[in-house]
């Protein structure tokens, strides 16, 4: 029987908006909703916080999650997340005295993502024999097929000049990285230290479920859209 564990990475710094991964969503703290998600799912032995907080370790406990340890390194805003991941599940194991064999990772600040979403992206994972999954959301007001950079007096450099001669729904739908779910075959995740490795796969998600919040206009946008 394989063993599976989430892990919810959510140190207490974060730049943009203070203490993110526990202000206020929707009357709970933010980690909250994933932390619910991740259970409601029933796909994991264990839902792990990674974190450094004894604030956020306390409303984690409270609301179901692990948190039998903090995070020893990895605390600032360098570092990639899937260090910090992999290092939660190597202290998982040594503190448990048990292995894994597939590695979830659900960022606290992707909220409106739920575990039927969860549940259908670890289905996928395992009946396609995939090594490495993320999720991934539509482009949705800002067209990637049109990007430029500004070069001296704001002339546009375009990374796809061809394309800003056709209409926009004759163009291919572009996606972009979410973090609401990352899954790995353990041993695989070691070997690459890396969720995005050889044969990575993305999964699509509604944007509405997969937007990340970074700011504090993503957190109204967020907000206003869970409500829907």
């Amino acid at each position: 029987v394989m063993k599976s564990i989430a892990i919810i990475p959510a140190r207490l710094g974060s730049k943009r908006i203070k203490h993110k991964n526990i202000i206020d969503f929707n009357g709970k703290p933010m980690i909250f909703w994933t932390i619910k998600a991740a259970l409601e799912s029933q796909l994991f032995d264990k839902v792990v916080v990674s974190t450094d907080s004894q604030k956020i370790a306390q409303i984690s406990k409270e609301n179901g999650a692990e948190v039998p340890f903090f995070r020893e390194k990895y605390n600032d805003d360098y570092t990639p997340i899937s260090d910090v991941t992999i290092h939660c599940v190597n202290q998982s194991e040594k503190y448990w005295n048990e292995k894994y064999d597939i590695v979830t990772q659900l960022m606290a600040n992707c909220p409106n993502r739920n575990a039927e979403e969860i549940k259908k992206a670890y289905n996928y994972f395992i009946k396609n024999n995939i090594d490495f999954l993320s999720s991934c959301i539509p482009f949705q007001s800002s067209n990637p097929w049109w990007a430029f950079s500004l070069k001296k007096n704001n002339q546009p450099e375009y990374l796809f000049y061809e394309k800003t001669k056709k209409r926009s729904q004759d163009l291919q739908t572009m996606y972009c990285r979410s973090g609401a779910i990352w899954i790995a075959r353990k041993n695989k995740l070691i070997a690459e230290n890396s969720f995005f490795g050889l044969g990575h796969v993305g999964y699509p998600i509604r944007w509405s479920s997969g937007i990340d919040i970074d700011d504090n206009e993503d957190l109204k946008i967020a907000e206003r859209i869970s409500k829907l």
